[in-house]
């Protein structure tokens, strides 16, 4: 059977994609509580009459994973991931079902996008290279996980503990594509979240110099810190500076292209919560703050933190009550893997492709950390967590026409 056969073989079957990306919305798998288990029940309801290897994995048995893998003709394995589990929702503020609703020629449900809409096209991706005569050019591993939404441990985690995903390369089903603008991203950022906290002395309100602040102390260690570091300009080596590039180029038109430069060549700095004080009339004794810092790819985030560290050390009264890191991941813009993924999405588009960068941070880090190349992809719409998502018929076949073809291309740029 010829190589685009699989692909052929997806984009023909456009109201069959459909009505999967509808059953899957159908099971509400909100998280919390993210009960993936009825889900995962379909799933292998359909995938049991194949010539596949089906495997449920689960350390929490109300949130199952499901594993899958389609053996090739040559070594090698590409990693397809999809999470099952979706953000809450509230129904009453939906206009269209928000467990599955088609209206012309969009789908509307949660997690239509982010993303069960590329989970099915990963769904007939599997049932196209088991067909009779249809041996994919390196193995195919599909891994569906539950508890990504709230960067649980039952998912993903409890995989790669448990080294069950071996691969050389891995394509994540998240949505990096909007309206008008396409993308792969190669790369996500590091973070800092930190929790500060103040002491004062309290006093009553009348009399404020009496007292010390507490919030007044917070809020200037907080200024502090965004006039040592939030003005930084970061230096990057040969193999980031491109990414940067097409980075801002991406998000230039959402916000600016002075602000999309600044967002990935200096730290940003978000004040999240601020508490202190009990009444109007009084003195705080005490307050707190939990703060989130971003850092570009190819920042050293350890250094980074050893300078906040002393930062916060000057200011009087103020303590880092709390601190969690992550250091930024990428995939180099020359890999085989994203070349083919790149080129695929473009051939299949008719668009540029922006090779890009996460603002955030999520699975793709822990599978690179792993030592698995990892990219995400999928086309979709800006509604991500959003009421009335929904993502369209052309973006569910686009992303089974891509997944398909991605085995010949993989294995045509290892070569």
């Amino acid at each position: 059977m010829a190589a685009d056969a699989p692909a052929e073989s997806v984009a023909n079957r456009r109201d069959e994609l459909i009505e999967r990306t509808l059953e899957l919305l159908s099971v509400d798998t909100a998280n919390p509580p993210g009960s993936t288990h009825e889900i995962v029940d379909l799933l292998e309801a359909q995938l049991a009459p194949l010539p596949v290897e089906v495997e449920r994995f689960a350390v929490d048995p109300a949130k199952p994973n499901l594993l899958v893998t389609v053996e090739g003709a040559g070594d090698g394995t590409l990693l397809y991931n999809g999470h099952l589990d979706t953000v809450p929702f509230d129904a009453d503020a939906w206009s269209h079902d928000p467990l599955g609703e088609r209206v012309d020629d969009r789908v509307y449900g949660r997690g239509a996008t982010d993303m069960k809409g590329a989970v099915a096209a990963m769904l007939l991706v599997i049932e196209a290279y088991a067909e009779p005569g249809t041996t994919p050019p390196l193995d195919l591993a599909f891994a569906f996980v539950s508890d990504e939404e709230v960067g649980g441990d039952a998912g993903l985690p409890a995989l790669l503990e448990a080294d069950r995903l071996a691969a050389d390369a891995c394509v994540i089903g998240e949505p990096t594509c909007e309206e008008g603008r396409h993308s792969v991203t190669v790369a996500d950022r590091g973070s800092i979240w930190l929790t500060l906290e103040a002491r004062g002395e309290a006093a009553h309100g009348s009399r404020p110099m009496l007292g010390e602040n507490a919030i007044d102390r917070l809020y200037e260690g907080i200024e502090t810190l965004r006039e040592r570091f939030g003005t930084r300009t970061f230096e990057f080596d040969t193999t980031m500076a491109p990414i940067i590039e097409e980075s801002v180029d991406y998000y230039a038109p959402m916000m600016g292209e002075t602000e999309a430069r600044k967002l990935f060549t200096s730290p940003s700095i978000n004040l999240g919560t601020i508490e202190g004080g009990e009444a109007i009339n009084s003195v705080p004794q005490s307050a707190r703050a939990e703060i989130d810092i971003r850092l570009t790819a190819g920042v050293e985030t350890p250094e980074m933190l050893s300078e906040i560290r002393a930062c916060a050390a000057d200011c009087e009264g103020v303590t880092i009550a709390d601190v969690s890191w992550s250091v930024g991941t990428a995939e180099p813009l020359d890999s085989p893997l994203v070349e083919a993924v790149a080129a695929t999405a473009e051939d299949v588009a008719g668009e540029r492709v922006y090779r890009r960068s996460a603002t955030g941070g999520g699975d793709a880090k822990k599978l690179r950390n792993a030592e698995i190349p990892t990219v995400e992809f999928a086309f979709g719409t800006d509604t991500v967590h959003a009421v009335d998502e929904y993502t369209t018929v052309d973006a569910l076949v686009g992303n089974a026409t891509v997944y398909a073809r991605l085995p010949a291309a993989l294995a045509s740029a290892i070569r």
